[in-house]
């Protein structure tokens, strides 16, 4: 789903923040807003006439509220009905101050949301932003699982039936904490990718041959996360294919993906009898984290080979 089509409603914004509903019907809930941010309307009050700014969500606070009470009724109720225009979704006053008349008057010849809150702006204005940014955040869905490995977000990738589930099993009996597994849904927000598991799907784990377990309940609830960062994705392929693409053995065989127009690392690593599949993977995510400090075994052991052949010439 693009960000374009992704919308929340005003009734969702009611329940979710607790909202005192102090005019408009139950239909009026049915308003949406698109916007991630919201409106704190000094200019519009004032009568600058911005339509581009009605698609967001109106917050008067206290400095708004002691202007409006600056104004008299008719101009208040000017100033309102240019604010409740027909694309804005509704208007919350905060800091427990009752509604204007001037408001309540206009918007009940609309059926306009009209909303009191008792806490200070700042809280609402904080909270209601994260809410938006969330849900309205562009989304995909990648096919995967995500485990949270020393703290890194590890997306774990490749063909069906390959072991990706059996290896995040194992990962989870050595401890670390388990997000999701064949079907990772992704949000973008300011630039990072988010994973979750589906709703039906949160901390179910399908093991081939066992069946689907609950990660919560076998594990104990610090072996499970809701959601975390993708930082890095490890992608199981099978070992002829590796040894095809990649005859250098001192070169990991490093690929890109994009999501949501984010480029991630893809670490190829073959699948074979007898490895212990979990300890390379703490052996890359140790050595991911190692070169986001600036530290490059592999070149610094082939820099230690070209040296000795020169102090040999």
């Amino acid at each position: 789903m693009s960000e374009l089509t992704k919308k929340v409603s005003v009734r969702a914004i009611k329940e979710a923040f607790h909202l005192k509903q102090v005019c408009g019907d139950d239909s009026s809930l049915d308003r949406w807003t698109i916007a991630p941010d919201i409106n704190r309307p000094g200019l519009e009050l004032s009568g600058y006439r911005i339509a581009a700014e009605l698609k967001r969500i109106v917050i008067i606070g206290k400095k708004e509220y002691r202007y409006i009470g600056s104004l008299d009724y008719d101009t208040q109720k000017d100033r309102f009905g240019f604010l409740t225009d027909s694309y804005t979704p509704c208007i919350i006053i905060t800091s427990a101050n009752p509604a204007p008349q001037a408001l309540l008057y206009v918007a009940r010849e609309k059926n306009f949301p009209v909303f009191e809150f008792d806490g200070e702006t700042y809280q609402l204005t904080s909270d209601l932003t994260v809410y938006l940014t969330n849900h309205l955040a562009p989304s995909d869905y990648v096919h995967g699982g995500l485990m949270n490995i020393y703290g890194v977000g590890v997306a774990i990738m490749g063909d069906s039936g390959i072991g990706k589930s059996e290896l995040e099993l194992d990962l989870i009996k050595r401890g670390h904490i388990f997000v999701a597994d064949d079907i990772i849904n992704v949000r973008k927000i300011n630039n990072d990718l988010i994973g979750e598991a589906p709703d039906n799907l949160k901390k179910m784990l399908e093991v081939r041959g066992v069946g689907v377990i609950d990660v919560n309940v076998m594990f104990g609830g610090h072996c499970y996360l809701q959601k975390c960062p993708i930082n890095f994705v490890i992608k199981l392929i099978n070992f002829s294919e590796y040894t095809q693409a990649n005859p250098n053995r001192l070169d990991p065989l490093e690929n890109h993906i994009e999501i949501l127009g984010v480029k991630k690392r893809i670490l190829e690593i073959p699948i074979t009898e007898g490895k212990s599949m979990s300890t390379i993977v703490e052996t890359a995510v140790t050595k991911y984290i190692m070169s986001r400090q600036g530290i490059d075994t592999n070149e610094a052991f082939k820099q230690r080979i070209f040296d000795e052949i020169a102090n040999k010439e």
